[in-house]
């Protein structure tokens, strides 16, 4: 549905963007995350056509903006993270513009307003003026614009940020809603809770560059295969830190209570060998396994915190090395 290929975009001499290559697949709801200063923004203005890349390439169901920028543009559905200054309109007055902006006018635009304001749950506001509607009104109205033109791609800036836990509720229900009706969705946000509940597909973006993109439960299962094991004990703890202290693929451990936490690069057959002959040593072994991933670990580990990660879950009372 979406592909940017080598996008470059520089402000002065400083690179926003470095060879962005990024592929959204049709019917994905796709997470799009990044640090602070990591390009999103830039990326996102690119992709709805806002800004022009310096070079590459980005196109939206196969048609890149250049050849035809209307048509792009009708494509696609964009929720900015911040309103706009529309606070002299009625609700319903604001929506039938924006119908005439995309040529929808007289009855349609009045029957396409009635039906996306009930949508969204803003049908008792069409005589409010915008400035009288709280940030999570004005959020649903700004979606409801967004879909006027019933776009296949709906691209959303931070559309969560500021809302109360039930408007957030309410909100990500609609869009898992026309996820399910197959529009292919694209959100950038920093609360990366929403982006694990929601999304599909994710793509986290450092430095103006990609550094993983795929299926969001592969990229954690992926990433978590990197993640320390914890070994809970039954008893014989002294034993078991002598074995693991002979062991050349543990590069580092720590306790606490009956866990042994480890730091391990050795294969998975080699971390199931280390399992048994733990256990034929006679070490009474109650459980074995990766610390499991979030997205937020994920997260810190790709953009140059992994050594926050490693302490996030579980410090360390006693060092051994």
């Amino acid at each position: 549905m979406l592909k940017l290929s080598g996008v470059t975009k520089f402000y002065g001499r400083f690179c926003a963007l470095d060879g962005l290559n990024l592929n959204i697949s049709e019917g994905a709801l796709f997470g799009f995350v990044g640090p602070n200063g990591a390009g999103k923004t830039t990326a996102i203005r690119i992709m709805t056509g806002i800004l022009y890349p310096d070079s590459g390439s980005v196109t939206v169901g196969g048609m890149e903006i250049t050849e035809d920028p209307l048509r792009y543009k009708s494509m696609i559905g964009y929720v900015p993270d911040s309103f706009g200054v529309y606070n002299n309109l009625r609700v319903g007055e604001y929506m039938r513009f924006f119908a005439a902006c995309c040529g929808c006018d007289g009855r349609d635009a009045d029957r396409r307003t009635e039906h996306l304001l009930k949508y969204v749950g803003l049908e008792d506001r069409t005589d409010f003026y915008v400035e009288a509607l709280s940030r999570g009104m004005k959020q649903k109205l700004a979606l409801a614009r967004a879909l006027i033109n019933d776009p296949p791609l709906l691209i959303m800036d931070e559309p969560t940020s500021g809302l109360d836990p039930r408007t957030r509720f309410e909100f990500k229900q609609i869009i898992e809603e026309l996820s399910d009706q197959g529009k292919t969705i694209i959100i950038s946000s920093h609360i990366l809770n929403d982006i694990s509940e929601l999304c599909t597909d994710i793509g986290i973006i450092d430095q103006g560059s990609i550094v993983i993109s795929g299926r969001l439960m592969e990229v954690m299962r992926v990433v978590t295969a990197e993640n320390p094991i914890i070994i809970s004990m039954a008893g014989k703890m002294t034993q078991a830190i002598r074995f693991l202290k002979q062991e050349n693929d543990v590069k580092s451990m720590a306790i606490k209570g009956n866990d042994i936490m480890i730091n391990f690069s050795g294969s998975p057959k080699a971390e199931a060998d280390l399992l048994k002959r733990m256990i034929d040593s006679g070490i009474p072994v109650r459980s074995f396994s990766r610390e499991k991933g979030s997205l937020e670990s994920i997260f810190m580990q790709l953009t140059g915190h992994g050594e926050e990660h490693t302490a996030s879950s579980y410090d360390a009372t006693e060092s051994n090395y």
